[in-house]
């Protein structure tokens, strides 16, 4: 019985051609995109999970400053981790990973790299996460100070087949580490990315020696804090546990308070659990789902409407015995037959696909056939098509009354004919809301790139300067002779991305109580003239000797604290003490889905190892050219690295501008797959008017008449698709947009385009067949009818 199922199955798919092959690449395609999508959002879901103890794991966050500068950091003071599991039962272990700025090159014998992922960390680093150590003691993966664990990746970078263990590393040329340990690379769905682990005590003792005490200092925000806690801890009760400890040693801080962040969520979420990056996800989820219901849809509405054209094999199958259940199993064998063809090229075409959506994506998915979560998702994803797209057509083809349908006295219900319009509303509902996504998405990625920042990065480059910065003054004065430099400035850090924050801030009018956290930055006394950046008041540095106890605010630090008449008074931020002598207006030094937050400036010579070269852009190789040139001059034995400050701008909107490609890349497919779904219909709709058209035609009507007539209906469906989509999608497209703290206004002219794009879509997609329709000769067409 099932071999003649399903015989009679692919006969029927034969046999209708043009249907078969329209329901095939709908499907196919849906499938294909929609398993994709869903492999991206199980690999967004699966970041930090992977840990043993992942349930138990927590990252510290600070909820610090008062009044306007309230705010997450989520790096952490030093001490508070060591305090919380010394005092605090409920703290099983602890880790603190602290950035690695100390050192940029690293080598063995004649191989120097640079490398900025590197980071010191607790020995617990190794016990609390799932980082498998391959060689190595993970309970002691420090031997002493000047240990180093690298990845296994690194160690065959350095030194190729040969057993890293007892090897050394020279680090910037002066600083010895000898490896002790070798670690798995570390998983792809990991928010923690590093090639060097270091040991925190090094850290420590090097900046002890700096006269900075880390152990006992609640000013320095520069860890982040992991707890593994005890099951079953109230996070409430700890976090307050947890800022009773901070109130004992800064006593002022009456607002702060503490957040645990589960370390499986810190990838989507922020430590409020507010979105980091989950919205976005939810949307990828929802976008595949809508293209898998649009693929259903136009099954559904294409075996539906073909229904009457089978009445009358339907009727001549119960004559002969048939039963109604007989029937319904029939049309699912047949629906499950087309859906199995769809899967294997589905399948297929996700396998050929696969390297360029990583491309797109940023990821690094690999189609594997072993890994049960992907077989999940296929089966899951195919299984869930099928059931939707297959029930209702069965039980409409397998209801017909075998008598009227002989006579020719069946014909489509009311109901029938309206629930196809339905689907064809719903479809198009789902693609003009892609289309509105699309235009909203690429205008914010487009807002972002060309908002005034407040600087002027255009041209740049930048390069640490290592030991030429001994001699900056020759140096730049060799510079500026070269062509296509036109200025030169140099500063601490990158201005792209800031990194030092201190919460140990004085000033004249401070109120009690109150506390603030502020971003810090050493600049040279033309940095602020070399960017082109405006002052609101006062002046910049000058480079003269008592600059050093000068300080710049930006807008955002004075009107965060209140603070009337910034000139002249008293400011103090880590440990520079000094006069304000200006206040910058405020600059972009950070994405801007962060509102800008306070900085603070000052002039230390000693602390430039940043520089900065302006080029005229059409001569950037040569200045490049000559920089390196210079640089090795100085620096012969360390690699000459430099970044464009465009780039690393563009770098803090990767994950945007990557996730708005793939988003236009869906749309387009989910409008093409809802045109296939439309070319099926007005073929149908042009097969069962035949004699009215030819009619028509004898009567005199013209092509452009007949045309006309069958796109009427169709566009008036997608016309009510865009008053149903509008409201719908400028909702959607207004929360997306509240994660950027700067953005633009959804505009009406978005619809209006996007509704347009729909009908000219639909109308080229519906005239094919009614041009074809129309311009056949009616005489044949009566002659067969």
């Amino acid at each position: 019985m099932i071999k003649n199922y399903i015989k009679t199955a692919w006969r029927n798919l034969i046999k209708n051609k043009f249907y078969t092959i329209i329901n095939i690449v709908g499907l196919t395609a849906g499938l294909a995109i929609g398993i994709l999508i869903l492999f991206w959002v199980q690999d967004e879901y699966s970041f930090d999970g992977f840990h043993k103890d992942a349930k138990n794991i927590y990252r510290l966050e600070l909820w610090g400053g008062t009044g306007a500068s309230r705010q997450i950091w989520q790096a952490t003071v030093y001490p508070m981790g060591v305090l919380a599991k010394q005092q605090l039962p409920e703290v099983e272990d602890v880790v603190r990973i602290s950035y690695n700025g100390d050192f940029s090159s690293y080598s063995y014998h004649d191989k120097i790299f640079a490398n900025d992922r590197v980071a010191y960390a607790d020995p617990s680093f190794f016990s609390v996460f799932s980082f498998p150590i391959i060689s190595g003691n993970a309970n002691k993966p420090f031997n002493d100070d000047n240990s180093v664990v690298i990845t296994k990746s690194t160690a065959q970078k350095y030194f190729g087949n040969d057993n890293p263990i007892g090897k050394v590393i020279i680090a910037d040329n002066k600083q010895n580490f000898t490896v002790s340990g070798v670690v798995a690379d570390f998983p792809e769905n990991s928010s923690i990315q590093y090639d060097m682990i270091m040991p925190m005590s090094f850290n420590i003792k090097h900046m002890l020696a700096q006269k900075i005490d880390l152990s006992d200092n609640f000013d320095e925000y520069d860890c982040y804090t992991y707890l593994k806690l005890k099951p079953g801890t109230s996070l409430k009760a700890l976090s307050a546990k947890l800022f009773n400890i901070h109130i004992k040693h800064r006593p002022a801080d009456t607002d702060a308070a503490y957040l645990l962040l589960p370390i499986a969520k810190m990838h989507l979420y922020n430590a409020d659990l507010t979105d980091k990056g989950i919205t976005t996800v939810r949307v990828f989820l929802i976008v595949a789902i809508l293209i898998l219901i649009i693929a259903c849809i136009n099954y559904v509405n294409l075996s539906t409407a073909r229904s009457m054209l089978r009445s009358k094999e339907i009727s001549m199958r119960k004559i002969i015995g048939a039963g109604k259940s007989q029937l319904f199993i029939q049309f699912i064998v047949e629906t499950a037959l087309l859906f199995l063809l769809s899967a294997i090229l589905a399948l297929v075409l996700i396998h050929f696909l696969m390297p360029a959506f990583n491309q797109l994506s940023g990821k690094q998915l690999v189609f594997d056939i072993a890994d049960y979560h992907i077989w999940m998702v296929i089966i899951l994803t195919i299984s869930g098509t099928l059931l939707a797209s297959s029930i209702y057509p069965a039980m409409l083809l397998s209801s017909f009354e075998p008598l009227k349908a002989l006579k020719g006295k069946v014909s489509s219900g009311i109901g029938d004919v309206l629930f196809r319009k339905i689907l064809v509303v719903t479809q198009f509902v789902f693609s003009i809301m892609l289309i509105v996504g699309t235009i909203v998405i690429t205008s914010q990625l487009n807002y972002i790139r060309s908002r005034q920042l407040g600087y002027d990065k255009s041209h740049t480059f930048s390069f640490p300067m290592r030991d030429m910065g001994a001699h900056y003054d020759a140096a730049r004065a060799e510079l500026l002779k070269q062509p296509g430099i036109l200025d030169i400035t140099r500063s601490n850090q990158n201005i792209v991305e800031m990194r030092g924050i201190s919460g140990q801030t004085d000033w004249d009018g401070k109120a009690p109580g109150q506390t603030f956290i502020v971003h810090l930055m050493t600049i040279d006394k033309d940095f602020m003239s070399f960017f082109k950046m405006k002052m609101a008041s006062g002046k910049s540095f000058t480079g003269a000797v008592n600059d050093t106890s000068h300080l710049i605010l930006n807008e955002a630090a004075v009107n965060q604290i209140g603070l009337k008449d910034p000139i002249g008074k008293r400011f103090e931020a880590w440990h520079i003490k000094g006069t304000i002598i200006g206040v910058v207006k405020d600059f972009h030094f950070a994405s801007m889905k962060e509102k800008i937050s306070p900085a603070v400036f000052y002039y230390y010579p000693s602390y430039l190892g940043n520089i900065y070269i302006r080029t005229t852009g059409k001569d950037a190789p040569k200045a490049i050219a000559a920089a390196q040139k210079l640089f090795k001059q100085y620096n012969g034995q360390y690699p000459f690295n430099y970044t464009f400050l465009d780039e690393k701008f563009n770098d803090l909107y990767k994950g945007e501008q990557q996730e708005g490609v793939l988003f236009d890349y869906f749309a387009a497919i989910a409008i093409g797959i809802s045109c296939l779904g439309l070319l099926g219909l007005a073929a149908y709709t042009a097969q069962v008017r035949t004699r009215e058209i030819g009619i028509r035609k004898v009567l005199g009507a013209g092509v452009s008449n007949v045309t006309i007539m069958l796109s009427y209906d169709f566009v008036k469906l997608v016309l009510i698709a865009i008053v149903i989509a509008t409201p719908i999608a400028w909702y959607a497209m207004s929360k997306w947009l509240q994660d950027f703290a700067y953005r633009i206004n959804v505009e009406w002219w978005m619809f209006l385009v996007a509704g347009l794009m729909a009908i000219v879509i639909a109308f080229i997609t519906i005239s094919f067949q009614a041009i074809k329709a129309a311009v056949a000769n009616p005489i044949k067409s009566l002659r067969s009818e």
